[in-house]
């Protein structure tokens, strides 16, 4: 091999740290998926690697699982530059980004990075429990003392089967006051349109937020879509049917979905 090819090699092999692991070429589309404050892309481990031929791709924020020893990204606009750039190389085929409550809001910033760049772009951006831009901060998160915020971690913790130790609610605690932090100067003074379609969901047993709440998105995009799923409000953790239905349709519209594609294990291309 020459020096020239290996090089190539070298570089192809390579992925950004935004990602968990290297996007396959054999997705015909792709989901990227933010997570909320306070976690990383491990959110998303009840997740299938696929759905169909769409790829699901994990996101990962710094300072935090395998990139705890850098630096906090500082603002939603500050890490949607850095994203935009780290994920355009892989948005050579259709892509949908998905956040869930403040993962929402750096999906909708990238997105907004990428059309102002005038590059590739994610043809949806699916926003579910959040408010729009221009009605933020809206985090109840932001009025909690530690102690609560404790109390609320360690409960989605052991629902999800894990074990409260206090040593994993620390460092939990510290990601999750530089993510606030990040949250509470986040404003958008006026609404600001992107050309990808946006659909705003619900979670139809979700006592965090009204339907109506969500009507702030009409303003952001020509076709915006409001959409109410079955499930509470951390449904989506448990990557429901419904849901990869949803962004399946999406990301390849009119390509059926076969239903065994929904049960896929998480590593591994269906056969």
């Amino acid at each position: 091999m020459t020096t020239s090819a290996a090089a190539s090699a070298s570089a192809s092999a390579k992925f950004p740290r935004s990602l968990l692991r290297k996007p396959s070429e054999d997705a015909a589309a792709r989901v990227f998926c933010f997570p909320y404050s306070g976690v990383g892309a491990s959110m998303f481990n009840q997740w299938p690697r696929w759905i169909g031929e769409v790829e699901v791709c994990p996101v990962q924020l710094p300072g935090r699982e395998n990139r705890f020893r850098e630096g906090h990204y500082g603002t939603y606009q500050e890490l949607a530059a850095d994203l935009a750039d780290e994920l355009t190389p892989y948005l050579d085929r259709p892509a949908v980004f998905f956040g869930h409550c403040a993962g929402s809001l750096p999906a909708f910033e990238t997105a907004l990075r990428l059309a102002e760049l005038g590059g590739p772009a994610p043809r949806e951006v699916v926003v579910s429990a959040q408010v729009a831009p221009h009605h933020c901060p809206n985090d109840r998160f932001l009025h909690m003392t530690d102690e609560e915020l404790s109390a609320e971690l360690s409960e989605l913790i052991v629902s999800r089967g894990g074990e409260a130790h206090p040593m994993l609610l620390e460092l939990t605690l510290m990601v999750l006051h530089k993510d606030l932090d990040a949250n509470r100067v986040y404003h958008r003074a006026d609404p600001v349109r992107l050309p990808s379609g946006i659909t705003a969901l619900n979670w139809s047993q979700d006592p965090e937020i009204e339907p109506a709440e969500l009507k702030g998105w009409q303003e952001y995009a020509e076709e915006v879509a409001f959409t109410e799923l079955p499930g509470a409000h951390y449904a989506f953790l448990n990557a429901p049917a419904e849901l990869l239905e949803l962004l399946h349709a999406l990301a390849l519209p009119g390509v059926p979905l076969p239903a065994p594609a929904l049960s896929s294990p998480v590593e591994g291309h269906p056969s």
